[in-house]
């Protein structure tokens, strides 16, 4: 693991440590986690933005239950890093997916 960027992996979430401890829910917190997304996260961001950041922005809300409002009040620096992580959950989610990835295998 990148212990630039250090995060936690598990099947369904990733959580992302932040840099700058920012307050989500009334609570400051050093870290966020994000869920994976579903079909209805990925329909109802796109119905409520009118761009590709805005759409970013409400999907990311919905994965994290935090509001669009205090994403916005994060260091840009944390900001990436959630960026980064998305992605990386995305990613290992298609990763499972693939029919010869190891988790795939079958012992011989």
């Amino acid at each position: 693991m990148n212990q630039a960027h250090p995060q936690k992996l598990a099947t369904s979430q990733i959580t992302v440590k932040l840099r700058q401890a920012t307050t989500f829910n009334g609570v400051l917190r050093d870290s966020l986690t994000l869920r994976a997304p579903l079909v209805r996260d990925i329909r109802m961001a796109q119905r409520l933005a009118s761009d590709e950041t805005e759409r970013e922005m409400q999907l990311f809300a919905s994965l994290a239950e935090v509001s669009v409002a205090e994403l916005e009040g994060m260091a840009w620096r944390d900001y990436r890093r959630l960026q980064e992580a998305y992605f990386r959950l995305a990613a290992d989610d298609d990763a499972a997916d693939a029919p010869n990835t190891p988790a795939h295998a079958t012992a011989g």
